[in-house]
């Protein structure tokens, strides 16, 4: 059988820029060339044109974002576009994370803290698995694919367990194979990374699966396999063979636990003699008393809180070797697309220096070993060595981009014919009153407005006045988690509100169609939010309506300023030429809803205008529950946000060592809790 080619299927062909930006791209690459830049206006299809690339030269895919939100619109979109193959989305799986870190001037050690989202852990299973198994593969990913994953693909590949229905099956030692694949066992329900017997009967729940497998035994034998529903536990498939996968990724080969806890035990010893010829007898001690404790975990169970730090012995590495990451489950002839690279590759070459800088305090103190600095994300030059070839895309691309592309392919025109918004200046005195007369006559005529201010306190007082005076108004904020801003662009579209503030929209993917209106507040205060690159990448958010206007609120004229005013003067001279020629009348780009869809069930965490408030911190600080509770008034969506700003703080009290107050917390949340449940 044929291996399945990629194979786009839309309502439309490549029309303006794109044909030849994407024959060229294509062209550049199939020659042998390392670097293509694509530099793109917003609304200029390149999505669309990253498609086609794929198609053209038929390679399997890795396309990176720099956060989760542009990779969820990304993979609904090219999900879309390709229908026949496999496109999978690979992103960290956390919903909170706080990663371990001492503070010596505070003598404060901070706890590695996760809440970890089941079905992002199973999305990024299943794209390692359609990397390993099919061609035709197209990975949508946030830098987060350049962090171990805790073992080879070679190694990977050898530690599946094979089923065959008919086939000789020994149940004792396919238990055995599972527990070492890190499978827990349960005897009720079944959930993702555990197993079930009853009888004869095995059911397996791999992590990247929306069913289980059953397997059915008679003696030694395989007598039926199948796939199940894990809740009602009936048959949705029957299946021939079957390939179990392994439940987590730092999966050692047979006696490797040993061999390891050895070489961490002589790595221990070493570094407790280094620690008391220094004088430092009280971190010699906690060293040796945390690393026991861990070793004791991981010979009883396989496994301990922050094993990863111990990744270099458990995947058999040498001091400094880089961790097997995604990039290293790259065929050969993949292909890499960065998009917004230019803020996508800074992220990239900027991970190891964090990881590094704080693993240094913690090894120094003695909370860990210094191989947990071998627990780290790729560097820039090893993230290089893992790229054959990439196509980087960005409207205002940076001087790696440009310097190290031999082919560099542009995208002005868009296939609507739409040109870049008007973009107008305007004194900041009296800059709120303006900028709520044109809110209204933008609502008015059926558009939205984002407004970017440069403070969390400044976004919330601008959104509580706009409130007050009857606009719909929504504020992004950094505490909402991935999910809930993907929900918030959802409801933009559904109407559920006509103004969206915050601080760095750019990172948000808020390409709409239904944005009219950009307000930039403070535009003339040089900085990372108010650069020309930024400028430019926020007027982009007005470029996909026919109507779109951007407003920058300054006293004075930056250098910032005027080199993105004329950057959007010369692309806007380009694109009326071009429609001019052609005949072509600018529309507004359609909306796609389907740039969030599949992820619409996760909540929403936004105050709404008309929605009772609460004083939080009276609820954390005064006995206010059963009020609060009561002015719910079965608003189930308020109770929630009541939950997370409570949780928030009850972990900051856990953080701070003030565990009385965060066991206060958690007692009101559990009471919060359980009167929703009453009230269902």
């Amino acid at each position: 059988m044929e291996p399945r080619r990629f194979k786009v299927v839309a309502e439309f062909e490549p029309t303006g820029d794109q044909p030849d930006a994407i024959s060229k791209a294509a062209a550049a690459l199939e020659r042998g060339e390392r670097y293509v830049t694509m530099r793109g206006v917003t609304g200029s299809g390149k999505t669309y044109a990253m498609a086609k690339i794929v198609e053209a030269t038929q390679r399997p895919t890795i396309v990176m974002s720099h956060n989760k939100t542009l990779a969820a619109q990304l993979y609904s979109e090219l999900k879309a576009f390709f229908p026949e193959n496999a496109v999978e989305y690979f992103v960290s799986y956390y919903d909170y994370y706080q990663p371990e870190a001492y503070l010596p001037a505070s003598d404060t050690y901070i706890q590695k803290e996760v809440d970890i989202n089941a079905d992002l852990e199973k999305l990024r299973y299943s794209a390692t698995t359609s990397l390993l198994t099919r061609p035709d593969v197209i990975i949508v990913a946030s830098v987060s694919c350049i962090y171990g994953i805790g073992v080879s693909p070679e190694r990977y590949r050898d530690i599946h367990i094979p089923i065959v229905k008919g086939g000789e099956l020994v149940l004792d030692e396919t238990l055995d194979k599972l527990v070492h694949l890190q499978y827990e066992r349960t005897g009720s329900e079944l959930l993702r990374g555990k197993f079930r017997l009853r009888g004869d009967i095995l059911d397996v729940f791999p992590p990247g699966m929306d069913l289980a497998i059953r397997v059915e035994f008679l003696g030694d034998e395989v007598d039926s396999l199948s796939l199940i529903h894990p809740v009602t536990g009936r048959t949705q498939e029957e299946l021939l063979h079957y390939m179990i996968s392994p439940a987590k990724f730092f999966i050692t080969e047979e006696g490797g636990v040993e061999v390891a806890m050895e070489a961490i035990k002589s790595e221990l010893d070493e570094r407790e003699e280094e620690l008391k010829e220094a004088g430092r007898m009280l971190e010699a001690f906690r060293l040796r008393q945390r690393t026991e404790y861990d070793l004791e975990l991981i010979e009883t169970i396989g496994w301990c809180s922050g094993i990863e730090n111990y990744s270099r012995y458990l995947s058999d590495r040498n001091v400094g070797d880089a961790p097997y990451t995604l990039m290293d489950y790259l065929p050969e002839n993949a292909l890499v697309i960065v998009d917004e690279s230019h803020v996508t590759l800074p992220q990239i070459r900027g991970m190891f220096a964090g990881d590094r800088s704080r693993k240094k305090s913690l090894v120094e103190n003695g909370f860990r070993l210094p191989s947990a600095f071998d627990n780290r994300p790729l560097q820039f030059p090893e993230w290089e060595d893992r790229v054959k070839r990439a196509v980087f895309t960005s409207a205002t691309p940076a001087e790696f981009e440009l310097d190290n592309s031999e082919t560099l392919v542009e995208m002005v025109v868009r296939p609507t014919g739409l040109i870049d918004p008007v973009v107008e200046v305007r004194p900041m005195d009296g800059a709120v009153d303006d900028l709520v007369h044109e809110i209204n006559e933008t609502v008015e005529r059926g558009d939205k407005v984002l407004v970017t201010v440069l403070t969390k306190k400044f976004a919330e007082e601008l959104a509580d006045y706009l409130s007050k005076i009857k606009i719909r108004v929504r504020y992004l904020h950094s505490e909402i988690d991935t999910l809930g801003r993907i929900a918030i662009l959802k409801q933009m579209q559904e109407d559920q509100f006509d103004v969206l503030v915050g601080i760095n929209l750019l990172r948000e993917g808020l390409d709409l169609p239904i944005v009219g209106l950009v307000g930039i507040l403070d535009a003339d205060q040089e900085g990372f939010l108010r650069s020309t690159t930024s400028l430019i990448q926020t007027i982009g958010r007005a470029a996909r309506n026919v109507n779109g206007k951007v407003i920058m609120y300054g006293n004075k004229v930056t250098k910032s300023m005027q080199a993105a005013i004329d950057d959007n003067t010369r692309k806007r001279r380009t694109q009326m030429a071009y429609n001019e020629k052609h005949g072509i009348t600018p529309t507004s780009i359609p909306s796609r809803s389907r740039a969030v869809e599949g992820f619409e069930a996760y909540h929403d965490f936004t105050v709404k205008p008309d929605t009772p408030k609460f004083d939080f911190n009276d609820i954390v600080n005064n006995d206010m529950l059963d009020g609060a509770v009561e002015a719910l008034e079965g608003d189930r969506d308020v109770a929630i946000e009541v939950i997370d700003k409570l949780e928030q703080k009850m972990r900051e009290y856990a953080r701070a060592w003030e565990f009385e107050k965060a066991a206060m917390l958690r007692d009101k949340i559990l009471q919060i809790k359980t009167r929703i449940e009453m009230e269902e």
